[in-house]
């Protein structure tokens, strides 16, 4: 079975949007490849670290937001 990873980056990236406070922090509550992989597309900070938390980047908090009205919000 082929996987698409950008499919699971943008509904873990959409799902992060259910655990945010702060303004812009979200739980890590994810894989670790799908953290670094967001990481690296400049949509999270840095993952790696003692807090419990991953804090989103301005460009990721607006396309967390727009994929979970994308994927999940009712028509």
């Amino acid at each position: 079975m082929s996987i698409d990873k950008e499919k699971i980056d943008n509904a873990a990236l959409a799902l992060l949007s259910l655990t945010l406070h702060d303004e812009s922090r979200a739980w890590k509550q994810f894989d670790w490849d799908i953290l670094n992989r967001l990481h690296e597309k400049g949509l999270i900070y840095d993952p790696v670290g003692k807090t419990k938390s991953v804090v989103f980047t301005k460009e990721g908090l607006e396309k967390s937001n727009a994929l979970f009205k994308e994927l999940f919000e009712n028509s």
